[in-house]
């Protein structure tokens, strides 16, 4: 079977780290499927642009387009070269792979619209797996007329619907996205996480571990950061290592500057999948203290890692952590 993923998250030339998940699950199903991925985004440059990869077995094809500048229409220039880098991209694929038997949209609503246009003209089917937490309750990210006809629409077309966690799954039906045809298909731990042994070293300090894409708004790290603080002023004998990279990277890490708290605070940056189990093995207790997720594989990566979780009630953490492997703290609350 050829499946093709189309999603508007996805590693590129400019974040290593985006939709990384959808390349994982692009891997995953690479071993039993023939998966080539579409990635269309803007860019800076005058042109289209046009890459071509390949990461494991899975064939990746990337459009770059050109954003307007001029006042106005340049929201509408803008959505016309996304379709033309659509267009380009899906010539591209039809040459060199042929037509897919199963076109995979990840995230709605815009690459559901290019998947149900891809069913009516050649009679494809598609699925989709949805990842976006503005379904949650207190997000009120899910909003528009026209934006809910399209996704209702989008969704009630589809073979089926693929939320990556019962929590999101909920929500979904809860915004009106009916199908009779859900089923949870959870974010891709990588092998290597149950292949090494369970480290359980003894350590002089305890070794607490946070892995973040630095979005404040969801991941609340200076939230962990002033309970470091309230800890430091009781006792030394601990650290917290802090892996990751995004926006608001340089606002926490001056804030635990600011808060001084560096001398038990490591930010280790970026990286990559075998040092971010590393850096699991070596750890006593995994931290997040995310104000919503929409599944959080970190928290699967502990678990396999044999790490107890400390973790708000996000994501999948619900239906995996009770008292025999984490721990479960409020929202807000350092």
């Amino acid at each position: 079977m050829k499946i093709l993923y189309l999603s508007p998250w996805y590693p590129n030339r400019y974040d290593a780290m985006d939709g990384l998940f959808v390349r994982k699950h692009a891997d995953a199903s690479s071993r039993v499927s023939e998966v080539c991925v579409l990635f269309v985004k803007n860019h800076q440059g005058n042109g289209f642009e046009t890459e071509e990869q390949k990461f494991k077995e899975v064939h990746e094809y990337y459009v770059y387009f050109p954003e307007s500048k001029i006042p106005l229409i340049g929201k509408i220039i803008k959505s016309i070269n996304w379709l033309r880098g659509y267009r380009k991209g899906l010539q591209i694929i039809r040459k060199k792979e042929g037509l897919p038997d199963l076109i995979h949209a990840n995230i709605l609503t815009r690459t559901g619209v290019i998947a149900l246009f891809l069913k009516w003209k050649h009679k494809i089917p598609y699925v989709i797996t949805e990842h976006w937490s503005r379904y949650l309750e207190g997000r009120n990210g899910y909003k528009g007329w026209l934006r809910k006809r399209i996704t209702e629409l989008v969704v009630k077309n589809a073979q089926a619907i693929l939320p990556v966690s019962i929590t999101l799954q909920k929500a979904m039906i809860t915004n009106g996205l009916i199908h009779p045809h859900y089923e949870v298909v959870n974010n891709v731990v990588d092998d290597f996480f149950f292949e090494n042994e369970i480290i359980n070293e003894r350590h002089e300090k305890t070794q607490f571990l946070h892995i973040s894409c630095f979005c404040e708004e969801a991941k609340n790290v200076k939230g962990i950061l002033d309970a470091v603080k309230i800890l430091k002023e009781q006792r030394n004998d601990f650290e917290l290592t802090i892996i990751g990279t995004g926006v608001d990277y340089p606002l926490v890490y001056e804030y635990a500057q600011s808060i001084d708290t560096l001398d038990c605070v490591h930010f280790l940056g970026e990286k990559s999948p075998e040092e971010v189990m590393a850096q699991f093995q070596h750890s006593d207790a995994f931290v997040l203290n995310s104000n919503y997720e929409t599944s959080c594989v970190v928290i699967m990566e502990s678990l396999a890692c044999g790490k107890p979780v400390i973790t708000t009630a996000v994501g999948i953490a619900p239906q995996v952590i009770n008292e025999r492997n984490g721990l479960f703290i409020p929202f807000r609350d350092s």
